[in-house]
């Protein structure tokens, strides 16, 4: 793949469109109305538009390494904002994936210079849950349980928002954790009960 071939396959992806409906850019062009906020990793092989099997403008996506929710990232938390009290999406997914390199490189003793800040989210997931993690015993396995686990925590990160927290109780926003297994191409819902882990931290993050 080279940069006159993207230009093609582009030429090629506008004349389908158009074949289908002549419509198709005009009715894209007047505004977007995405049900969902994607949180996903920046792996170039897991895309959210071809896992999700959706089409331009009904997911409104932010990517980054790992998939993280930080709190002091602006760019997530701008997405974020963006989405829920403007975009007015429904649904919220944080979708991770196995044999992520991000995961597996925080879990490395090595120096990652301008990675080290980031990649201590994940380290920080390790440490709530090392008890669990650390009694299983085959690597890989080991490391499939850190991404789940890290989708979930991403997810509390989300619960502790105040505007996910105004948009669960005015419309029923949801918020879901995914995992992509790359190995069989399988979407799996990891079934949080997020309404539990709403109740738990209410005490302290309670914002709205």
């Amino acid at each position: 793949m080279n940069v006159e071939e993207v230009f093609k396959n582009n030429e090629k992806w506008i004349a389908e469109k158009l074949s289908i409906n002549p419509d198709y850019f005009t009715d894209l062009a007047k505004g977007q109305s995405p049900e969902f906020l994607y949180i996903g990793c920046s792996d170039s092989r897991v895309t959210a538009e071809d896992l999700m099997g959706i089409q331009p403008g009904q997911a409104f996506v932010h990517r980054n390494i790992a998939n993280l929710v930080n709190n002091v990232d602006l760019s997530v938390m701008t997405v974020l904002n963006y989405a829920v009290r403007h975009l007015k999406v429904n649904h919220i997914v944080v979708c991770g994936h196995y044999n992520c390199g991000g995961v597996k490189a925080a879990m490395q003793p090595a120096d990652l210079g301008i990675l080290n800040p980031w990649l201590r989210n994940i380290r920080d997931v390790y440490r709530l849950h090392k008890d669990e993690l650390n009694a299983i015993t085959d690597e890989d396995t080991r490391y499939n349980r850190l991404v789940e686990l890290n989708v979930q925590e991403q997810c509390v990160n989300l619960l502790k928002t105040a505007a996910v927290q105004e948009a669960i109780v005015h419309r029923g926003l949801t918020v879901q954790g995914w995992v992509f297994d790359i190995r069989t191409g399988k979407l799996i819902d990891l079934k949080i009960d997020f309404e539990k882990i709403l109740k738990d931290i209410t005490e302290i993050y309670k914002l709205y």
